[in-house]
């Protein structure tokens, strides 16, 4: 994979680029997390669950939970809700300039978090095909939890890690997970937005 990280005042950014990899592939992760979460990231990564699950054809509001341990030691219970576009801040949403787009919101560190549900800050992930494979941008933004430039960088390692292993596991699993014609069980959404920027929608999400 190649890919370079970047800092604003907004937060961090990773570029990146996959060859092998579509995007429809990118967008059936997004709804079957539970399926590669290990292997997306297998050093730092525990089983995923979902606190609420995501619907065939829409996965907005869906929460899943994704224990994890960084670099710097941290072990984090991770609640994390897939976003509405309209309900994120205008400012992360100007980011919006590839063709595939999911945003979640880190609401907090355990259970207790669901009660009043107010994201520390975003990841967003945004991705479009090339003749090789596809294009990506991932960017991680602090809203009420602010992060640190040194804070950017541990999730960055991670983030790379995470979108490198994509084209080492993701077309095998896309395929395998053909035979599995049960949507209740092999769910899909199409992620494609129209227009960018703050103006982005999901084309195909009501």
């Amino acid at each position: 994979m190649n890919h370079s990280v970047s800092h604003d005042a907004l937060g961090t950014h990773l570029d990146w680029r996959l060859e092998g990899v579509t995007a429809r592939m990118i967008d059936w992760f997004w709804s079957n997390m539970e399926k590669g979460f290990i292997l997306w990231h297998p050093e730092q990564h525990e089983a995923l669950e979902w606190a609420v699950a995501p619907r065939h054809g829409n996965p907005i509001g869906s929460i899943h939970i994704a224990p994890q341990t960084w670099d710097d030691g941290r072990r984090q219970n991770l609640y994390i809700r897939f976003e509405k576009l309209e309900d994120v801040p205008a400012e992360i949403r100007d980011c919006i300039v590839y063709e595939h787009v999911v945003i979640v919101g880190g609401l907090g560190l355990g259970e207790e978090c669901l009660a009043d549900p107010d994201p520390m800050g975003y990841r967003l992930h945004q991705w479009q095909k090339t003749d090789e494979g596809v294009i990506g941008k991932s960017s991680a933004i602090g809203t009420r939890r602010k992060e640190t430039v040194e804070d950017g960088k541990v999730w960055a390692a991670h983030c790379a890690q995470e979108i490198g292993n994509w084209a080492v596991f993701l077309p095998r699993l896309y395929d395998l997970y053909k035979v599995v014609t049960d949507t209740r069980r092999n769910l899909f959404a199409d992620l494609s937005v129209t227009g960018k920027g703050r103006d982005a929608r999901y084309t195909f999400i009501r």
